[in-house]
């Protein structure tokens, strides 16, 4: 009778652990910077699309969920904090959009069926990574006026990265899917 009520316990505690251990992911995602063409990259788009695919969309969208909460109570997980502000301040700021898009990010790549071929789930990976620069675009236009070059701005410059990051998730999906198993 124990045995029956300590696997829910034992299912639940791995959910919060591997939650716990993505947002760790997440952050250091952000915070290393490499130096791309014509901006550096971080990793977090990689990191948001890695643990949808490996985690499922409901872990996915709880671990980007977690990692939203603590930038807004003030721990320094965003790429820029402490140096650009922190907490709520941070997060309403321009890149507002693309962190509230990590969500719906994570829920398509978790979502979605990845067992099929390249091609398609290359096209996959490029629409959910979409949702984080429609959304992203659509606060900064509203932050900074339409009148402005949102698309120059906000997504144009990280292009080429993106591109780079979702052909390397296209090759690696059916190995993270694997990680599945294990969650």
């Amino acid at each position: 009778m124990n045995i029956t009520k300590s696997i829910p316990n034992t299912r639940i505690t791995k959910f919060l652990i591997t939650i716990f251990l993505g947002t760790i992911f997440l952050t250091i995602s952000a915070k290393i910077k490499i130096p791309f063409y014509p901006v550096p990259m971080t990793m977090q788009t990689f990191a948001v699309l890695f643990m949808g695919i490996a985690f499922g969309w409901k872990i996915g969208v709880a671990t980007v969920f977690l990692y939203l909460f603590e930038g807004v109570i003030g721990l320094p997980v965003f790429s820029g904090t402490p140096e650009k502000g922190m907490g709520l301040t941070y997060f309403v700021g321009p890149t507002m959009g693309y962190l509230i898009g990590f969500l719906f990010a994570s829920f398509f790549a978790g979502y979605m069926n990845f067992r099929t071929n390249f091609i398609t789930i290359f096209f996959k990976l490029i629409f959910s990574v979409s949702t984080i620069y429609i959304l992203g675009m659509l606060w900064l236009g509203n932050l900074i006026g339409w009148d402005k070059p949102i698309f120059k701005l906000g997504a144009a410059p990280f292009l080429l990265a993106e591109l780079f990051k979702i052909s390397l998730l296209t090759f690696l999906t059916k190995i993270i899917i694997n990680f599945r198993k294990f969650i």
